[in-house]
């Protein structure tokens, strides 16, 4: 990765205006200081816009209904769809299925793929990692199939010990699902890496994109990963809607996930026929508002460029690491700035992380505290919780300066 410069280039002032929620006092007559990204970004009005004018003027239910509502409200879910398509460079928009997040598309994959082709003796290979929805659903797929689980190491800097690929990976190996970005020590993994290895022993790979889509240009087909999940609610657009990537050839075999309306193509009392791609997957109504306000959330990011939000926020976190250093008994989770995404994650020797992340709060300044839903790895890294301090596009070196004296002030409270 390229040496991260401390300046910016983007015009984060102006950026900052087009978030109302950033502007805003607490009851102390503190500025929010809003440091929980990786959790869920915030919304430009753009997007509050979107939402706004399709409550007020489009709404309808989609792809059914002779009338002039639901033909606008189809056309513009559908252009979401395609937004997304060109936005991750998926070859099709059949290869775009809308889900209600990260985790709905993993469970997809895992429910529908994994049952489907799995059997007893046959591994499933995960990495220590891991958010908990990239491990759960593969428990119980596990389970249900008498798979078994393994997991790539992480090393003591926090980055995967790809030493262990090659005795990890065999035949017997059906699938291998990764994250791109930890969201707790901020690695960016070399998923290109993972997925040659993975296609020369015959596995599938999934990717979970949630913490890198937002932040990074991503190419699914330069990944050439079988599936990709992400949700919207990490990339400036609303909660609960996601996008699961899968190569047609896959998701055209697959059997459907959930049963309902959109997804036949036709229904018998004793049968069904299921209905072609992408519309197999989405049964029932689907989050129409949100998912038509993806597309303004996904055109935000490409005006702003990917390649400089990833530079900024990589600045932030370098900034972050350099006024933290300093702290007495303050340890930080991950590898170096230079190999990671904008996260800082920490501990502080006789402080609870809960204690911290309230200590801040009342300096206007939200960040995580707790296992993060990695609780595999804080075990591996013999601890129970850790904070966490995640940049995107629109923070500040003088938010990262508030934090620092902020973190500093607690540490000097509590003695």
């Amino acid at each position: 990765m390229a040496t991260i410069q401390m300046e910016s280039q983007l015009d984060v002032a102006r950026i900052r205006t087009d978030f109302p929620i950033l502007h805003q006092n607490d009851d102390e007559g503190q500025p929010l200081v809003y440091l929980d990204n990786a959790a869920s970004s915030q919304r430009p009005q753009s997007v509050i816009d979107c939402l706004s004018d399709v409550y007020q003027r489009y709404y309808a239910n989609v792809h059914r209904g002779g009338h002039r509502l639901s033909s606008e409200s189809t056309e513009l879910y559908e252009a979401s769809r395609r937004a997304a398509q060109r936005f991750i460079g998926a070859r099709s928009d059949n290869e775009v299925i809308f889900t209600s997040g990260t985790t709905m598309g993993i469970n997809l994959v895992a429910r529908s793929w994994g049952d489907a082709n799995l059997a007893a003796g046959d591994e499933i290979l995960l990495t220590e990692m891991e958010h908990h929805s990239n491990l759960v659903p593969w428990h119980q797929l596990a389970e249900r199939t008498g798979a078994t689980i393994r997991a790539i190491p992480v090393t003591g800097e926090g980055l995967l010990d790809l030493d262990y690929l090659p005795r990890l990976l065999s035949e017997r190996t059906k699938i291998v699902a990764l994250c791109a970005v930890s969201n707790v020590l901020g690695t960016i993994n070399p998923v290109e890496q993972v997925v040659e290895a993975a296609h020369a022993v015959g596995a599938k790979v999934l990717v979970d994109a949630a913490q890198a889509v937002p932040h990074e240009a991503i190419d699914v087909t330069k990944w050439d990963a079988d599936f990709v999940a992400f949700s919207a609610h990490k990339m400036l657009g609303p909660s609960g809607v996601g996008i699961l990537y899968g190569k047609e050839e896959l998701l055209d075999a697959m059997p459907p996930f959930l049963g309902g309306g959109s997804m036949i193509d036709h229904v018998a009392i004793d049968h069904f026929t299921p209905a072609m791609l992408p519309s197999k997957f989405e049964a029932g109504t689907p989050p129409i508002a949100d998912a038509i306000a993806l597309k303004p959330a996904i055109e935000y990011l490409e005006k702003v460029g990917l390649s400089q939000i990833l530079q900024h926020e990589q600045s932030l976190a370098a900034y972050a690491h350099d006024l933290l250093a300093s702290i007495p008994g303050l340890r930080f989770l991950g590898p170096s700035v230079t190999e990671k995404a904008g996260i800082v994650s920490f501990t502080i020797d006789g402080l609870a992380a809960s204690d911290v992340a309230a200590f801040v709060d009342g300096h206007g300044i939200a960040v995580r505290e707790g296992h993060h839903c990695t609780l595999p790895l804080h075990k591996k890294l013999g601890i129970s919780a850790s904070v966490r301090a995640s940049f995107y596009l629109y923070n500040t070196r003088e938010e990262v300066q508030k934090l620092a004296d902020s973190v500093k002030t607690t540490v000097a409270f509590f003695g």
